[in-house]
């Protein structure tokens, strides 16, 4: 009986060794996808910095991400590491924002134009020739000018809450625009300038379009970062102007819907839908020109990508490797 015991009792423990090295194995064999480390960088172009975050490995497809109004790369800095994975990515602060060169507005007219040019220059020095540009905001006027001048270079869009077509403002919001650009009185300024202040920031952009059940979806670092390169007189005529030059967008948009039509890139479409700035109209005019492009209508609003970053990061992933 002895006997016995002593030979279940090493059967016992030799089966526990086993489960326990098999287990230790298991362990071993596990891989996680862990996103690469984003840098913080810096490029003289001409007379001036330009900031940029990338991410990424360099010889995969690059992705440009161009950031909107009052923000910077920053809105980006959850996304990044999502599509880092398994692309390369970049996202410039546009000049006269985030932690690019802030140039006076006394002496540089600030045009969308010149952000453009800038942000051309910037890919250029970079070397990247083709690319998928993501857009939001003051990203479409920007990246549509850079698309005019050579479409082959695109290679495919992600537009989020990025503008082109009247639909997608109310005739009100059109009227801001041409006033803007036509209406030279202090009167007029100053309400612009009120814009870039404080409380515009935070409850006239980003808590503009959300309702109490989503409210703390938003990070406060948001605002925080766009606010602390809002402090000095400059940096706010710089947007005054900017807000000054948004006409000239609307009067290009039937280039752009033109584009559109004859170069037909293959196109994401992810919009906030609860946005009250670019309404859904905008996002569901697009297929007028580019009939294949995918739709969706996010519950979200303007700033869809720091409400709903997982859902784009996805999106854009799925819709990636698809084309």
């Amino acid at each position: 009986m002895k006997h016995y015991i002593a030979l279940l009792i090493l059967t016992l423990t030799l089966f526990a060794f086993t489960d326990a090295k098999e287990h230790k194995l298991n362990v071993q064999k596990t891989e996680y996808v862990l996103p690469p480390s984003t840098t913080y960088n810096y490029a003289k172009i001409d007379s001036v910095q330009l900031f940029y975050r990338e991410a990424g490995d360099i010889t995969k497809p690059t992705i440009v991400l161009l950031h909107g109004y009052p923000s910077s790369s920053h809105s980006y800095r959850n996304l990044i590491p999502l599509l880092a994975t398994q692309y390369h990515v970049i996202a410039p602060d546009n000049l006269g924002s985030g932690y690019s060169t802030h140039l006076d507005p006394e002496t540089t007219t600030y045009t969308f134009d010149l952000l453009a040019a800038y942000s051309e220059k910037l890919l250029n020095h970079l070397k990247i020739d083709k690319y998928v540009m993501y857009m939001q905001d003051f990203g479409a006027p920007v990246g549509y000018r850079m698309m005019m001048k050579d479409p082959s270079r695109i290679k495919a869009l992600i537009v989020q809450n990025a503008n082109t077509y009247l639909d997608g403002l109310t005739p009100q919001r059109q009227d801001f625009f041409r006033t803007a650009q036509t209406d030279t009185s202090k009167e007029k300024y100053d309400f612009l300038y009120s814009l870039t202040g404080r409380d515009a920031i935070i409850n006239k952009q980003y808590l503009f379009d959300l309702d109490s059940t989503n409210i703390n979806i938003q990070s406060p670092d948001a605002w925080v970062h766009d606010l602390a390169f809002l402090t000095s007189d400059k940096d706010r005529k710089i947007q005054v102007q900017l807000f000054q030059d948004y006409n000239t967008n609307l009067i290009r948009y039937p280039k752009w819907q033109k584009m559109l039509r004859e170069t037909q890139p293959k196109t994401l479409i992810a919009w906030g839908k609860k946005d009250l700035k670019f309404n859904y109209k905008g996002a569901e005019a697009y297929l007028k020109d580019v009939p294949n492009a995918e739709l969706h209508l996010l519950d979200a609003g303007h700033f869809a990508a720091e409400e709903k970053t997982r859902e784009i990061g996805k999106l854009i992933l799925d819709f990636l490797s698809r084309n």
